[in-house]
């Protein structure tokens, strides 16, 4: 399989349900803008997209968000039980990031890979 050179267009997904336009004006929309687009979108179609979007890794909180403006009986017409499943986890609230851990301000420990039962010996 070949790749396509980022400046030769994008090949459309058969199984997205919407133009690649569609596609990425919602993926590029701002959070209070997405409501405006997805209304333009049919309900039927609109649920397809957000099981489209909630089955790609780097898409899924996208996805949830596409969730949370369709029923959840579209959600279910559309992709079965685990339209279920998505329309529950569309009204989670998303998790928040892990915070880094707090940064201790003691010193620094050295590691030593030889042990303190090899301090002292000699190796002759």
């Amino acid at each position: 399989m070949t790749q396509a050179h980022p400046t030769s267009g994008a090949e459309p997904d058969p199984a997205c349900p919407v133009s690649l336009e569609q596609l990425g004006a919602v993926y590029r929309a701002e959070p209070e803008d997405l409501p405006e687009i997805l209304s333009a979108i049919p309900p039927l179609t609109r649920a397809k997209l957000a099981a489209y979007l909630y089955g790609k890794s780097h898409m899924h909180q996208l996805g949830l968000s596409v969730a949370r403006t369709c029923t959840r009986e579209d959600l279910v017409r559309v992709a079965g039980e685990i339209g279920s499943v998505i329309h529950g986890q569309s009204g989670l609230k998303p998790a928040k990031p892990a915070a880094p851990p707090p940064v201790s301000g003691g010193p620094v420990r050295k590691i030593s890979l030889g042990g303190s039962a090899a301090k002292g010996r000699s190796f002759d």
